[in-house]
């Protein structure tokens, strides 16, 4: 197969951003359900190797038997595990949670943080559900690397890094911050109905043109059909030119961070669960 001619990289991020607000809109969407931050908080550690479809089964019992953080953080270990039976993982997701709302009772008022640094200090909480607070709770520009992140922005060109902190590094060099939140969306989005893992459907996908990974033919992006009208809205998008400025933070992930899929219940398997599975980005 020739090698694709593409946009130079600065415009391809643009059309690449605006095919994708097009295709999936601009609203801003989690895919767990929650009422209070420190349910959504719970949901995403019970992510862990589960489905976000899972973990909606099981948190309506689960919430409506503890109403609170102090009151779940107070829970029998045993009783919380019957509850969250399901999700996998339940003995030591259940630890987690309870030592997590323990600390939220005890140390913040009840009150989800909405530092970085202090959302690291929880139980079950490392980078990724950390950003999927600061996302959705608080709308701080935020991206959450899962595994539909890490695999399609090595796909694109974005980054070609396999550790999440670094891609997540990457990714806010190149994109511009008022798409940080919505590139995860529609990146999950993406993954899960076309850029499929096991067979990615690039003869369906959007951004054929655009993507130096595209196993099918395609024409120059310049010369594709609707590609003037993509490039047009692409202007509206300011595409970063350097990298932001952040905090380099080393965090060893606490036992039980969030990921997607099954697995045995070993604290080992949710300690690398961050970015392995494809659920809880929100």
């Amino acid at each position: 197969m020739p090698k694709r001619k593409l946009l130079p990289k600065k415009q391809r991020v643009a059309a690449i951003l605006a095919a994708l607000d097009e295709q999936y809109g601009t609203e801003k969407i989690c895919y767990l359900n929650y009422n209070e931050p420190w349910q959504l908080l719970v949901a995403v550690i019970l992510s862990a190797q589960c489905t976000d479809a899972r973990v909606n089964m099981v948190t309506p019992a689960l919430f409506e038997r503890y109403k609170t953080p102090q009151e779940l953080g107070e829970a029998d270990p045993k009783e919380v595990e019957e509850y969250i039976h399901s999700a996998g993982f339940y003995v030591t997701k259940a630890r987690n949670i309870i030592a997590c709302c323990q600390r939220l009772s005890e140390t913040y008022g009840g009150e989800v943080p909405s530092q970085l640094d202090e959302l690291l200090t929880l139980a079950g909480v490392g980078r990724k559900t950390a950003n999927v607070i600061r996302g959705n709770i608080y709308d701080e520009p935020s991206i959450v690397v899962d595994t539909h992140v890490k695999r399609i922005s090595n796909k694109l060109g974005f980054s070609k890094e396999n550790d999440p902190e670094k891609i997540e590094y990457d990714l806010m060099k190149v994109l511009p911050k008022d798409h940080w939140i919505l590139y995860n969306i529609h990146i999950i989005t993406l993954g899960r109905q076309i850029c499929v893992a096991r067979r990615p459907k690039c003869g369906e996908c959007f951004l054929a043109e655009y993507c130096p990974s595209c196993q099918c033919p395609a024409q120059p992006a310049a010369e594709a059909s609707g590609a003037s009208a993509v490039t047009e809205a692409a202007g509206a998008i300011a595409v970063g030119t350097g990298p932001e400025t952040a905090e380099a933070i080393t965090v060893a992930e606490a036992s039980g961070t969030s990921a997607a899929g099954t697995g045995p219940e070993t604290a080992g398997a949710i300690d690398s669960a961050e970015v392995s599975g494809g659920g809880a980005a929100c």
